[in-house]
């Protein structure tokens, strides 16, 4: 049951997006949260079910930068679930495994273009005359999402937790009101990465997307104009290094957090 599970979730999630969807974004102090993982497109998604061969990492960040697991049962959706002890901003944190899907080289530079990686696009990856010749991916996904509890205090941020792809909003969005701007930063292996397209959506109007190219220090300023649940997402693609059976490895950034209507 579970290697259908993961192939069919392999070609589900193959060029969608990942984030995390918990059950309360201002949780109470003490109150137990499920964490939902989805995959999907336009922020309607299918749910993930907890599966420990998907998982490399999955965990709660504390105010004070204390880590703890997140736990949950094999085949449930919430994939997981945590207790916040203390007042302040907690992140949660997910890392996937690799998974590999197939598709055609049409649907490959299609999603490319869709992405913002025009570049590698414009080089027709791989020979664009021959568009149903399979590509093979590697992909991996690297979600957060920030929670607030209690009272909002501008001083606690967001913070690196070293994934492969990840973005880091470099002001607490909590203390953001809307309309105001939230500067994010995007790294790759731990460093900045430019020219990456960095996309934002509403889930109350998912089509309106805000969207802008990191500059050299891999940074961006997205104006969040609504309320509601924001998703900021960014794609990479790389050519897959020896071993890994695939001409091309992908990685995925997500980051949740809500905005209350003022």
């Amino acid at each position: 049951m579970i290697p259908l599970l993961v192939l069919l979730l392999a070609q589900l999630a193959a060029a969608h997006d990942m984030w995390i969807e918990p059950t309360a974004f201002f949780p109470e102090p003490g109150q137990i949260v499920g964490a939902h993982l989805r995959v999907g497109q336009g922020m309607l998604g299918d749910p993930i079910p907890r599966d420990p061969s998907l998982i490399k990492q999955f965990f709660l960040v504390d105010p004070s930068g204390g880590q703890k697991p997140v736990l949950g049962r094999i085949g449930t959706d919430p994939a997981g679930f945590l207790r916040l002890d203390a007042p302040g901003l907690h992140i949660i944190g997910y890392r996937s495994n690799h998974s590999v899907a197939e598709q055609t080289a049409e649907k490959f530079n299609q999603y490319l273009k869709e992405e913002g990686l025009d570049a590698l696009a414009a080089r027709g990856v791989p020979d664009a005359a021959a568009p149903a010749t399979p590509v093979h991916e590697v992909f991996s996904r690297c979600a957060k999402s920030l929670l607030l509890s209690g009272a909002v205090n501008p001083e606690q941020q967001d913070r690196a937790l070293g994934f492969t792809l990840e973005l880091v909003a470099e002001r607490n969005p909590y203390a953001l009101g809307a309309g105001g701007e939230l500067p994010v930063r995007l790294t790759y292996e731990n460093h900045p990465l430019p020219g990456a397209l960095v996309v934002a959506m509403n889930k109350r109007n998912p089509a309106e997307k805000i969207s802008a190219r990191t500059g050299d220090d891999g940074r961006v300023r997205l104006r969040l104009d609504s309320p509601g649940m924001w998703l900021i997402k960014a794609v990479h693609v790389i050519p897959a290094r020896a071993g890994l059976n695939a001409e091309w490895e992908s990685f995925w950034a997500s980051l949740t957090f809500e905005m209350r209507t003022p």
